[in-house]
């Protein structure tokens, strides 16, 4: 079983991004430094969670606005699980391409995802944790 999607060009000598993942010596990629090590991590946990909540009433994975071409690009979970991976063994993003005809009303802002997660938290622990100041029934 595989952790991200399987590379369909993958040892084809007419692979289109052949050379994509291969840079000259003199684009070594820095390494991610220990905060950007630790977000990629955290956005690996938080994704989890997302998933865990958000697939099961339909939502296929998130939209990101593009900053390099100022469009929405859909990733399913397991894609975006792949390149946050990615991300964090090279130092580099994927290249990337938008999603094929993607349903937008499947997908969701990493914004929204985590409202709707801390949402859920809220209303699992209302109730639950005593606040400061209020009074109990002793």
């Amino acid at each position: 079983m595989h952790d991200e999607p399987i590379d369909p060009f993958n040892g084809d000598p007419a692979d289109p991004t052949a050379g994509l993942d291969d840079p000259g010596d003199d684009a070594t990629p820095d390494p991610l430094t220990d905060v950007e090590r630790q977000d990629v991590l955290e956005d690996l946990a938080d994704l989890e969670i997302y998933q865990a909540l958000l697939a099961p009433i339909g939502v296929r994975g998130l939209v990101i606005e593009c900053e390099d071409c100022r469009e929405p690009h859909y990733f399913d979970w397991d894609l975006l699980r792949g390149n946050l991976r990615h991300l964090l063994n090279s130092g580099r993003p994927r290249v990337h391409e938008p999603a094929y005809d993607p349903d937008p009303d499947h997908y969701v802002t990493w914004d929204y995802a985590r409202g709707y997660a801390d949402g859920v938290h809220d209303t699992l622990t209302e109730g639950t944790e005593d606040e400061p100041g209020t009074p109990t029934n002793d």
